[in-house]
């Protein structure tokens, strides 16, 4: 068999979402080059579509959807180089857990097993010791940002566990060409959010500034870049989607305002300016250079995520943008947040790449020790697990483990119809009947 180090690392990404896919899918090239990439897309509520797919750009020599028990069981100590677990906190330390007793027993147990790798797809602004410590045991847990890293390494030594996983990178998606300016004509680009604002008077105000801003502008093009269409699902729900409130505004979108769909890179590639509440593509658009706005109209507060950007220079209102306003970003606070683009980004997963490398090559690595194990969160961590279908030694719960994991020819597509069902019917609960009740519950 090939040495493990010196032929091309083989790589399992297992993701959740789309924009996870897209995070997992790019961090394993940054760190791990010239690899064969396998993906798996956790099966759930916010499965990826294939449009989905083909819109955030990330590519796999092999991709498939998988329940977790299924996943677990497919990864043994052999097969993987690196495994990276792009997932919300819970998923992934179910997974921890399950790949943690699957590598201590049976056939495959002793000998190496793949470095796993965990990390956020975007501002951690919510959440923060929850998100931690539900991603603690993974080998390497990296940070987007020096500012990232110094709170995931507080974190861990507040509870007593080891911060030495934390690794220092950047956001595996920044790139693309500079700005220059000049575009015709000057475009201006909302970044919208599937739930920041969540309230409908919130997403129908700034859905009505954008139309207002491209009235008083004629001369501009105005792009609404949503996250989805209706009825799918993204790492969050989005109750409002804005292109039904679209049809609300009275006389409709002026001609030179519209909405549009496709990868965030390519909309930036003809952007002057960026205007957002809290959204990630804030940060590609300053590793570019464009000129960027996070929007102060609704405050700036934590359940919005524009608390994040306090000091970086960027708050503006959309009166503000009006007026002619653009934002002069402060290096200081782009260099802490790891996206300053004279040159460093290149050599920011350096660390990150050296680390894992160091990890494969080892004679053998420990096995996984997340923080939580049912003595320090018996009221917690069972029901995470349970949701993955794992007991709380990390086994496969009776009726998950006896499942097929794979169905043939007619009873495959039988199977499909009745998820994709499945799945109309709860995005129709999300976006119609709890609102509704909500709304009810306030009379």
């Amino acid at each position: 068999m090939p040495s493990r180090t010196t032929s091309s690392p083989r790589v399992a990404v297992l993701a959740d979402s789309d924009t996870r896919w897209k995070w997992g899918a790019l961090t394993a090239h940054r760190i791990q080059p010239d690899i064969r990439l396998d993906g798996y897309l956790l099966r759930g509520r916010a499965t990826p579509t294939v449009r989905q797919l083909d819109e955030v750009g990330a590519r796999a020599d092999a991709l498939r959807e998988i329940r977790g028990v299924d996943f677990v069981r497919s990864i043994d100590r052999t097969r993987y180089d690196v495994v990276v677990l792009a997932c919300v906190g819970g998923a992934v330390q179910a997974m921890l857990h399950g790949l943690a007793h699957a590598w201590s027993t049976g056939a495959a147990a002793g000998g190496r097993r793949p470095v796993v790798v965990t990390g956020y797809v975007g501002v951690v602004y919510e959440k923060l010791a929850d998100g931690l410590l539900l991603r603690h045991g993974a080998d390497v847990v990296l940070a987007n940002s020096r500012h990232d890293a110094d709170r995931f390494r507080a974190v861990y030594r507040g509870v007593g566990a080891d911060g030495d996983s934390v690794v220092e990178c950047a956001l595996p998606f920044l790139g693309g060409a500079p700005y220059q300016g000049g575009n015709d004509p000057c475009t201006v680009v909302f970044a919208a959010q599937p739930s920041v604002p969540e309230s409908r008077a919130d997403r129908m105000y700034l859905l009505r500034r954008a139309v207002e801003h491209a009235r008083k502008h004629p001369d501009r093009e105005v792009l609404i870049k949503l996250r989805s269409k209706p009825g799918e699902h993204t790492t969050h729900i989005e109750e409002l989607p804005y292109q039904k409130l679209a049809t609300k505004i009275p006389g409709g979108l002026p001609a030179n305002c519209r909405a549009v769909y496709g990868n965030m890179g390519e909309v930036l590639d003809r952007t002057d300016l960026l205007v957002t509440v809290s959204s990630t593509a804030a940060l590609e658009s300053l590793h570019r250079g464009i000129p960027t706005a996070v929007l102060t109209d609704l405050g700036v507060r934590e359940t919005l995520g524009n608390h994040h950007f306090l000091g970086s220079g960027c708050l503006a209102s959309w009166d503000e943008l009006d007026a002619g306003h653009r934002p002069d970003p402060d290096p200081d606070w782009l260099a802490r947040q790891g996206v300053a683009a004279e040159g460093d980004y290149e050599r920011a997963f350096d660390a990150a790449r050296d680390r894992v490398t160091a990890l494969r090559e080892a004679p053998a690595l420990p096995p996984l020790t997340p923080y939580y194990t049912p003595r320090t969160a018996p009221g917690y961590l069972p029901g995470i697990l349970a949701r993955h279908g794992l007991d709380p030694k990390g086994e496969p719960l009776p009726g998950h483990a006896d499942a097929p994991e794979e169905t043939g020819g007619l009873r495959r597509i039988a199977r499909e119809t009745v998820r994709e069902a499945a799945r109309g019917a709860y995005r129709h609960g999300v976006q119609r009947v709890a609102p509704a009740i909500r709304r009810w519950g306030q009379l």
